[in-house]
């Protein structure tokens, strides 16, 4: 498995992260998008993220097998207010059914966390549903939880889906917390 970080995104690309983006949704995760998604429209969202990436507002990673098969992906929104220049929100941390199990999520959210000290980030933010394997994921790495609050959004099939808010310090916030 390879780690990259991607500065353009082509129509290749893009499909990839639609398979996986619809893939998750299927799955029932709670990423932003309710059943049934198309694949075109999984594009579009994909698609969408192209200024972003370019502007450096956002960095988005991906993690593929040996064949170059996308496996998963993660952002790292690093455009934040005048007063948070220090922090970053993950988000959108997907992985495909086929790739889940193998180290790919926490592959990712190391790399992503290499990024944001790279980028002079030493607060990171993200939220995710509550009581899920991605909450599990996040303690063993280390995150520590704000709390949680009920009713934050909607599971793919329709529902209210309680969210966890998560928090990491980095470099120098890490060793001063400590």
């Amino acid at each position: 498995m390879h780690i990259k970080r991607l500065a353009h995104l082509d129509d290749a690309t893009c499909a990839q992260l639609a398979d996986i983006l619809v893939d998750c949704v299927e799955g029932g995760a709670s990423v932003s998008f309710m059943l049934p998604l198309s694949h075109g429209r999984a594009e579009a969202f994909w698609r969408g993220l192209q200024g972003s990436i370019a502007a450096g507002e956002r960095a988005l990673l991906v993690a593929q097998n040996e064949e170059g098969v996308l496996l998963g992906t993660v952002q790292i929104v690093l455009a934040q207010p005048e007063n948070q220049p220090h922090r970053a929100d993950i988000a959108k941390l997907l992985v495909h059914r086929r790739g889940r199990r193998q180290g790919v999520a926490q592959a990712l959210m190391q790399a992503v966390e290499g990024v944001a000290l790279e980028e002079g980030k030493s607060v990171l933010v993200l939220d995710t549903a509550t009581g899920g394997d991605a909450e599990r994921l996040y303690q063993r790495l280390g995150w520590q939880v704000t709390g949680q609050v009920p009713g934050y959004a909607l599971w793919p099939e329709g529902g209210l889906c309680a969210t966890t808010i998560f928090y990491k310090l980095l470099g120098s916030h890490a060793r001063v917390a400590l």
